[in-house]
């Protein structure tokens, strides 16, 4: 479950609610495509903007339209106590894994997210996989905090923000995480223009933004990446760098949700409230951006 490609769709929804239909659609659009595993409610899913009730219900409706395919649910808060009630959540609409990020609004140290991943793993019967994205918690991990971490019970993967751009040092950096964490956690990588390179350098998992919108061309990529045909991998992922240039100047979650409205996959708006998809010129840019790079 944490190998291969987990695809993290948007939690389409307006000030009226959450479109369930639209997320039952964007479910059995990934499991038909094959995807080695769906996360609901992480940073794509708007987990941070919903309440308890709906992110149960996001849970449930990922479960119940996922097929055969395992979900894993993000079930980052706050305060601890809260954590561990959506965890109980999770586990009960029958998610197979958990994904646990350190929010925070009081910047935290080593020890209080040892805690709290020492806290939350011990109540789990599902694994967990650590969600390291400093872009939004502000927390930047060490590998030594990682080594600890991955020491404790239920602790099945960690989700790293990226690797080095360079094939030599995201080896270098992948094998420096490696020698500090058991064998049977996995290492998978984020912000999907790493992709390639950190599936070539030895990265089990890719977790990404835009599998759980395009998951053919994000399936093409990491296949490749397995099969060893690592500059086929690369040029794939290479052809999409406009919109991995679009991701990091207005953020995926923005130009995901606005890729998704121009496809006609969700209404608009689909974003919570201050956060708007993008509008006017670049808006334009991007759908010739994708009618371009022929993802549908």
């Amino acid at each position: 479950m944490f190998s291969g490609l987990s695809a993290f769709p948007l939690s389409p929804l307006s000030e009226a609610g959450i479109d369930e239909a639209a997320f039952a659609r964007l479910i059995e659009r990934l499991a038909t495509a094959g995807v080695d595993s769906i996360g609901a409610l992480g940073s794509t899913g708007s987990y941070a903007y919903l309440s308890r009730h709906e992110r149960l219900r996001i849970a449930r409706l990922a479960v119940q339209h996922a097929g055969d395919v395992p979900v894993v649910v993000g079930i980052g808060a706050l305060r601890t106590r809260d954590v561990l009630e959506l965890a109980q959540d999770a586990q009960t609409s029958g998610a197979r894994g958990v994904l646990l990020a350190p929010v925070s609004y009081q910047k935290l140290s080593d020890d209080e997210v040892f805690d709290l991943f020492d806290t939350v793993t011990r109540s789990l019967s599902v694994p967990l996989c650590v969600y390291d994205n400093p872009a939004t918690t502000h927390f930047e991990f060490s590998d030594e905090l990682h080594g600890r971490i991955a020491q404790l019970p239920n602790v099945a993967s960690i989700k790293i923000p990226g690797v080095p751009t360079a094939p030599g040092a995201a080896q270098v950096r992948i094998e420096q995480l490696r020698a500090l964490i058991p064998r049977h956690v996995t290492i998978g990588v984020s912000g999907d223009a790493f992709a390639a390179t950190g599936l070539n350098a030895g990265c089990e998992a890719w977790y990404s933004v835009i599998a759980g919108l395009f998951p053919q061309i994000a399936l093409a990529i990491i296949r490749n990446a397995q099969a060893g045909s690592v500059e086929e991998a690369s040029r794939l992922s290479e052809r999409l760098a406009p919109l991995w240039a679009l991701f990091l100047q207005y953020g995926s979650l923005r130009v995901t949700a606005t890729a998704a409205e121009l496809r006609g996959l969700v209404s608009r708006p689909c974003l919570p409230l201050p956060v708007k998809s993008l509008h006017g010129d670049v808006r334009q840019r991007l759908a010739s951006m994708l009618d371009e790079l022929e993802v549908a």
